[in-house]
C-alpha cells in the first residue's frame, strides 16, 4: 500500500488543525502556508474530510475549519480511510468475504494479505492526532534545547 498525496497532505492538514485545537476556526490559507500545501488542493481535501464528519466549517470573516472531535478521538486510520479508501494491499480484500474472487476459497495468499492489512490498520489506528501533537511538541522542545547549547 502506497499513500497518495491525498493521504499525506490530508494528514498534515488535520495535524495542523489539531495543533491549533481550541483556538477557534483556522483559515484554510493559514494551514496551506504552514504545511506548504496548495490552497486549492487543500480545499478539495478539507471538503472530503468535512463530508466525512472529521472537520467542521465556520463561515464569516473569522471563519475557517475546526476539528469536529477532540484530537484524542481522531486516529490516523480514520483520516487515511476517508482520503484513501479501504486499507488493503490487494483488491480482493476490499470486497466482502471473497465476493468477486473466484479463488477466495483456495487462495493460499489471502491469509497473508489479510494479516498485512490488519497490521497496517492496527498501526494507523494506534496513533491519534493528539499523539502527533505531543510528539511534535517534544521534538520542538528537544530542538530548542539543542539550539541553546550550540
Amino acid at each position: 500500500m502506497k499513500l497518495s498525496t491525498r493521504g499525506e497532505y490530508g494528514l498534515r492538514a488535520m495535524f495542523d488543525l489539531a495543533q491549533h485545537y481550541g483556538e477557534g476556526p483556522i483559515p484554510i490559507k493559514s494551514v496551506a502556508e504552514r504545511q506548504d500545501i496548495s490552497e486549492h488542493y487543500l480545499e478539495q481535501l478539507i471538503a472530503v474530510l468535512r463530508k466525512a464528519g472529521l472537520v467542521k466549517s465556520v463561515r464569516g470573516a473569522q471563519g475557517g475549519y475546526i476539528l469536529s472531535r477532540d484530537p484524542e478521538e481522531i486516529t490516523v486510520g480514520d483520516i487515511i480511510r476517508v482520503l484513501e479508501g479501504p486499507i488493503a494491499p490487494v483488491e480482493c480484500l476490499n470486497t466482502g468475504e471473497g465476493e468477486g474472487c473466484e479463488r477466495a476459497e483456495t487462495c493460499v495468499t489471502r491469509d497473508i494479505w489479510e494479516k498485512v492489512r490488519d497490521s497496517i490498520s492496527d498501526v494507523l489506528d494506534s496513533f491519534t492526532l493528539a499523539d502527533m501533537v505531543a510528539k511534535a511538541s517534544k521534538m520542538q522542545q528537544n530542538d530548542k534545547y539543542y539550539m541553546y547549547y550550540i
